[in-house]
């Protein structure tokens, strides 16, 4: 009985230790995937890149089945 008690009290202790964690965690996170969302952005939106999609896209068009 003692032993439940003591642990619902440690994970009622830990839970409110990192209750603020997750927020920045999150907050991080987002960061992350804008900057990345950025950089493949940039590297998408380049000449070299734009050119090889599109001629990827002309040679799937033009298939002969």
């Amino acid at each position: 009985m003692v032993m439940r008690w003591c642990a619902r009290r440690c994970a009622a202790a830990r839970e409110r230790a990192e209750a603020g964690m997750t927020t920045a965690e999150y907050a991080m996170g987002t960061l992350a995937a804008c900057g990345f969302a950025a950089v493949l952005y940039k590297v998408v939106t380049s000449g070299a890149v734009g050119a090889a999609l599109q001629s990827l896209i002309e040679k799937a068009l033009h298939a002969q089945f």
